[in-house]
């Protein structure tokens, strides 16, 4: 997890002073960078604790930890406004422009006003990590929920009445954020407007090597190139899902939010086997696979880094073992959501993740560490270089390896006698697309909500109606109770509590299968798409590792292009990787109402 994140341009230069000269402007460089290294390590330490042992301590410890990376981060990108007219070398301009490219969060200038923005920051995330629901009225701990607990019932259960009773409990852990999270917004906006931008949004939409407007038109061509297949899967989950359930699913009209077997139906592959075809078994069930086998925690991390080796790249560090968190302690609370870290941005690699024993943390552990492959990949770059070629790039690295895990890969790793037929690959395609096409709109609306908040065109008293306008408008779900005054629904998803902004994961999804075809191709794989794997592919490797270990260090379509030869994200990669059942779904929703709107 890499704390200090980048800052774009501030605008005035100081005039009426002399003009600095290349010289100085490579001493504030390495300054800078050496600075920054400094804090940001001490930074990564106190958040690993925070994670890790959630007390009042250790989130003060944290925040002030965040507050001077931040204020340091937001001095740098003052200064660096003083070199705006020097004519310098391309790796300086490129660095001097990354320091002023967009922290997560920018802190005010007034140092009371800093220190409780980090102080709110930190608290928001502790709430959701402490969150649980306690039925009814017990005040019996032992039988309150925590979201462990509530996600595995909202998978395995197939009661409405049960599935809505947790689905809402889960909403009230953030109800107590709303207060702190408005006032949260306030100051982030403070920051972000004493930067030089409007808000703290158009902070956020200003690091992709384009201008704001220009990567929001982005964002919606590429959603217009896979909505058609989106609306061909939705329309089939949710007359099978009528069929289950009767009338709470209409027949027309957005699915009810707690039927899709996720807290925030942005994952449907726990609602597999309501919706999978007669015909079409996918012939095995890797979770029970590897529950039959005992395989543990440990088990599930080394099966990810042996992948990652046959492409050949080095193992994981000793120190990567020894410091990780696999598995829920039983003495404290922890965050459970997963995440990469890389603490000394050198090889100090860890995960942090409440590994279940399930085809859903399998695939999670090879997304974690695509991350912490990737880091190591950098980290002979220079600090400012020091990470991915734009946000969803580091996401997709760890997915599009995920891709891979094929029943032809399985088969080579010993966890399956032999591949089920092709025949089979219907069944296989719609599992997946339940897990990667159900999660594009969500991807794309999480973000779309906070810039309407960071900006003001939603206020504090609309925030959860505007939530569930833009659900409905791009995933076509629909809350299935009331709004009420004191509901904060986003604050009940992680990354809106900790503040990590969201359109990192919508680039990835469609980045992955970009990544996939051309890297399934180096690999030599002349199979259907859907079927290929690159696992053992040392030539396949090699082209992910160029790219890897340019890090942040040209603009990501150059990144882009040694990947895959495009200098363009294309979203036409996942609809080529699920054309079949692209067919399948048209075929079997004839007759049937398509659409929500």
């Amino acid at each position: 997890m890499r704390i200090f994140v980048l800052l774009l341009t501030i605008g005035m230069g100081l005039s009426g002073q002399p003009k600095p000269s290349i010289a100085e402007a490579r001493v504030f460089l390495d300054d800078a960078e050496k600075r920054l290294l400094q804090l940001s390590n001490e930074a990564g330490q106190a958040s690993w604790v925070q994670s890790n042992f959630i007390t009042d301590d250790t989130e003060a410890l944290a925040a002030l930890a965040n507050e001077r990376v931040i204020a340091l981060a937001v001095e740098l990108a003052k200064k660096a406004t003083r070199f705006d007219s020097v004519a310098l070398p391309e790796d300086m301009t490129r660095k001097l422009r990354l320091l002023k490219l967009g922290l997560t969060l920018a802190a005010p200038d007034n140092p009371k006003e800093r220190e409780e923005v980090t102080r709110l920051a930190a608290s928001l995330e502790g709430i959701y990590g402490k969150g649980k629901y306690c039925p009814g009225d017990t005040k019996d701990e032992s039988k309150c929920l925590d979201i462990t607990a509530i996600t595995k019932i909202l998978a395995n259960s197939r009661d409405p009445k049960e599935l809505l009773e947790v689905w809402k409990g889960w909403q009230t852990i953030a109800r107590p954020m709303k207060k702190d999270y408005v006032r949260f917004v306030s100051l982030a906006n403070k920051g972000a407007k004493e930067l030089g931008f409007a808000d703290s949004g158009a902070m956020w939409r200003s690091k992709y090597d384009m201008a704001p407007d220009a990567f929001a038109r982005e964002l919606d061509r590429l959603w217009t190139q896979v909505r058609p297949l989106y609306v061909s899967l939705h329309s089939y989950v949710r007359w099978k899902l009528r069929e289950k359930y009767g009338d709470i699913v209409p027949a027309k009209g957005p699915i009810p939010a707690h039927l899709l077997g996720n807290l925030w139906a942005q994952d449907w592959t726990n609602i597999y086997p309501l919706v999978a075809p007669q015909d079409a078994d996918p012939g095995y069930d890797l979770t029970q696979i590897l529950v039959a086998r005992q395989t543990n925690a440990l088990d599930m991390v080394r099966y990810g880094e042996s992948f990652f080796k046959s492409l050949g790249f080095a193992p994981l560090p000793e120190t990567f073992w020894k410091r990780s968190l696999f598995v829920k302690p039983r003495d404290r609370e922890v965050v459970c959501h997963a995440s990469a870290w890389d603490v000394d941005n050198v090889d100090d690699l860890r995960i942090k993740m409440c590994i279940d024993i399930t085809a859903e943390d399998f695939n999670t552990v090879h997304h974690e560490l695509g991350h912490n492959f990737y880091q190591r990949a950098y980290n002979k770059q220079p600090f400012l270089f020091r990470d991915s070629a734009n946000d969803g790039f580091h996401e997709a690295v760890g997915d599009t390896i995920a891709l891979s895990v094929t029943p032809e890969y399985l088969v080579k790793i010993g966890l399956l006698p032999q591949a089920p037929a092709a025949s089979k690959d219907i069944g296989l395609l719609l599992n997946k697309a339940l897990e990667k096409v159900a999660f594009l709109p969500f991807g794309l609306m999480i973000d779309q909500w906070r810039w309407q908040v960071f900006s003001g065109q939603v206020t504090p008293e609309k925030y959860n109606e505007a939530w569930w306008t833009l659900r409905q408008k791009y995933q076509g779900i629909a809350s299935p109770v009331a709004n009420a005054p004191e509901d904060f629904d986003p604050g009940a998803k992680y990354h809106v509590a900790a503040n990590v902004p969201y359109m990192r994961y919508f680039l990835a999804d469609i980045l992955q299968f970009q990544f996939h075809r051309a890297l399934s191709k180096t690999a030599g794989c002349t199979t259907v798409l859907n079927r290929c794997s690159i696992y053992d592919s040392k030539e396949a490797g090699s082209r992910l590792n160029a790219m890897l270990q340019m890090g942040l260090s040209r603009p990501w379509p150059s990144a882009l292009e040694v990947l895959t030869g495009q200098t363009q994200m294309d979203a036409t990669a996942i609809v080529d990787y699920f054309a079949p059942l692209q067919q399948w779904l048209d075929e079997q929703n004839q007759g049937k109402p398509i659409g929500w709107e």
